[in-house]
């Protein structure tokens, strides 16, 4: 079964990559990726104030007035806790692609317009294959409108395509007013793809100890129903690369992801979960399904559960929601 595709212009043997995560900070565990059919790496994201900090460190201060930002570092995790700082970020890439045969994604977690996209050049000379721009921002400001905040990332994608020459990919929440139109923003601006959808952090409250409690939970298949809805909306609307994270961990998973739209299939809590070997189980579900159904290619399947051919896409939406309420309550009457 040719289960090969084609995202950010790159030639993959299949659309299973091993999102960003910790997976790619140690060596054995990215060549265990790989063996296990990964067709691309993305490394895990280099934080707009992990560089800022070390420029701060090394210059004594920002090149320009950032009041309200140099707050925010104090909210940041000290330098030690990361296990990779700047530097050692562009190593591990080196290393990585000496490691595996396969493409090497860089990732950069940021939200302003500043000094620090000049690390996307350095990723680019570091040998990365990729860029992937995670924009993860939640804005509690009730003076800056949508308008400002749309526009504040599409001039941090144009920064980043003036600093580098490589493949772009914007990985993005769902939570803008209107999505299609952002997307086309920012692949005008110089996108390649976008990437649906980072996890925002959902804080809980401890209320004996009065305090915010810090707890990271793993994805699971349900997840994946929102990504589905906007992989079709979006794959109709533009034919710009897609990829899918959060929420794909079986074969089953990873062929909506594909039907709907998505190019490029991105894991990671399965893997954290099952370990690097499970991608193989996904793969081969995934080739055995093709196969039983007289698929020739994973290529027949792109795009064939979008809304490229539906002529009212809002209107058969609306018609789903409408439908989907109503058969709830006929359930509940029987």
């Amino acid at each position: 079964m040719d289960l090969s595709t084609k995202y950010l212009g790159l030639t993959l043997s299949n659309p299973l990559m091993a999102g960003a995560s910790p997976l790619v900070d140690d060596l054995g565990t990215v060549r265990r990726l790989e063996d296990a059919g990964a067709a691309a790496i993305v490394m895990h994201s280099l934080f707009e104030e992990q560089i800022t900090r070390d420029q701060v460190s090394a210059h004594r201060a920002l090149d320009t007035p950032a009041e309200s930002f140099a707050e925010a570092l104090s909210y940041f995790p000290d330098p030690e806790d990361f296990v990779l700082g700047p530097d050692e970020y562009l190593e591990q890439i080196r290393r990585v692609k000496a490691a595996v045969a396969v493409p090497v994604m860089g990732s950069l977690n940021g939200v302003t317009d500043r000094g620090w996209l000049e690390y996307a050049r350095l990723i680019e000379q570091a040998g990365a294959d990729a860029l992937e721009l995670n924009v993860y921002s939640l804005e509690t400001d009730a003076s800056v409108s949508a308008e400002q905040v749309e526009q504040r990332i599409v001039d941090m994608v144009q920064s980043v395509r003036r600093a580098t020459r490589l493949p772009l990919a914007i990985k993005l929440s769902p939570f803008y007013t209107s999505l299609s139109h952002f997307s086309r923003q920012l692949v005008e601006a110089g996108a390649d793809g976008i990437v649906l959808f980072n996890r925002f952090y959902q804080p809980d409250i401890d209320i004996e100890e009065l305090e915010v409690a810090h707890r990271l939970h793993l994805s699971d298949s349900s997840e994946l129903l929102l990504r589905l809805r906007w992989l079709a909306v979006l794959y109709a609307a533009e034919r710009h690369s897609l990829a899918v994270t959060g929420g794909v961990h079986t074969g089953i998973d990873a062929l909506k992801a594909v039907m709907a739209g998505a190019s490029g299939v991105q894991m990671v809590s399965a893997l954290l979960h099952h370990g690097p070997e499970h991608m193989a189980t996904v793969r081969d579900e995934m080739n055995s399904w093709l196969d039983e159904h007289e698929y020739h290619s994973l290529g027949q399947a792109l795009g064939s559960m979008s809304l490229e051919r539906c002529p009212n896409p809002a209107a058969y939406e609306r018609g789903n929601y409408v439908r989907m309420l109503q058969n709830w309550r006929d359930n509940l009457e029987r």
